[in-house]
């Protein structure tokens, strides 16, 4: 993903959640309303799990495009989720890249409780920037990525493991799509023109979200994650989710709260940025939120690993992961109490 200035789009939503009022509320009224409110047991979320998960994808090698890395674990992924139960789709398309390289990528699709009407929207991108282009030394070479994709992937992977083993599932229908060729987007010293609506970034999710993998496919709401797995991670209410769907937002990070996870989900309303939430809010009308790792009290926004030679296992934290995944965990057992 990178930073974006863009225009704002109207969109009409509705959603059910804690929150039950006739009028707007502000952020902090929604969020000690929400406070308010017994949450129910949901399983615990096992983050020595998740971050084998990340470091699985990781080893496999740069997940690049057009690389035999890229293709293994991509089949890995498939056989990963069957193994939790999931229906699969793979959405293969051919991309041509802002520097006109055709590659050959596949968004991957699961889906849990296909039958159920009330669908809940997990996402992340799967692939690797093909170089560390934000690298002062390093700037032609790859690297291994492993919080920007990986974690997200990770996180959800062990979300389904959890779901499946436990012993009351949550009701709605939960469908997972990992986006290919999120970050092939060009470097600053790239001087030429491009034409694609996002800039040459997300074409993974602009694909999906112009050809969704079922006909009228729709959801309540879709969750982001996007490197959600750093040392010191923090996570700000970023404009295009506050736009498109501000009590999702609202409602996610008041359960991270009373989960005691306020450290990482800020209260605070801070970015806009390009990413796959962009596409899904404006081409498929689903309310999309992300969670994406960033530092508004840093000279980075993004950390000073993004993009760069640093971004390895070594800056992988079980508590973060722990603390995105539980609440996630918790959203989605929140939703089936509504359900009922």
């Amino acid at each position: 993903m990178n930073l974006l200035k863009h225009t704002c789009y109207l969109s009409l939503f509705s959603f059910s959640t804690l929150f039950v009022s006739c009028k707007e509320k502000s952020s902090s009224e929604q969020t000690e309303s929400a406070d308010q409110v017994k949450l129910v047991t949901s399983p615990a979320f096992n983050a020595d799990s998740a971050y084998y998960f990340v470091e699985k994808q990781v080893k496999f090698g740069p997940r690049i495009p057009n690389t035999s890395a890229h293709v293994k674990c991509g089949d890995w992924m498939v056989a990963t989720l069957k193994k939790y139960g999931c229906e699969v789709i793979e959405q293969k398309f051919k991309p041509v890249t802002y520097d006109g390289k055709v590659l050959n990528a596949r968004n991957i699709i699961g889906s849990i409780n296909p039958q159920a009407t009330k669908r809940i929207l997990l996402a992340s991108h799967w692939d690797t920037r093909p170089f560390s282009d934000e690298d002062s030394t390093a700037r032609t070479k790859t690297f291994d990525s492993a919080n920007d994709g990986p974690s997200g992937v990770g996180v959800i992977f062990e979300i389904l493991r959890t779901i499946q083993a436990s012993g009351q599932k949550p009701t709605v229908g939960i469908d997972i799509v990992f986006f290919d060729v999120e970050d092939w987007g060009p470097p600053d010293s790239f001087k030429g023109q491009v034409n694609d609506a996002n800039g040459g970034w997300l074409m993974g999710s602009e694909f999906w979200s112009r050809n969704l993998h079922k006909p009228n496919y729709s959801a309540y709401f879709g969750i982001l994650l996007d490197m959600v797995g750093a040392k010191g991670a923090t996570f700000t209410k970023d404009d295009t989710s506050m736009h498109y769907a501000p009590m999702v937002v609202n409602n996610v990070w008041s359960i991270a709260n009373q989960l005691g996870y306020s450290q990482y989900f800020l209260n605070q309303e801070f970015g806009s940025i390009t990413d796959d939430h962009v596409p899904v809010n404006v081409n498929a009308k689903i309310n999309m939120i992300d969670i994406c790792d960033m530092r508004p009290n840093s000279g980075n926004t993004f950390g000073d690993y993004h993009h760069t030679q640093k971004d390895n296992m070594s800056i992988i934290d079980k508590g973060t992961l722990k603390a995105v995944g539980q609440t996630l965990l918790q959203v989605l057992y929140e939703e089936s109490k509504v359900q009922q």
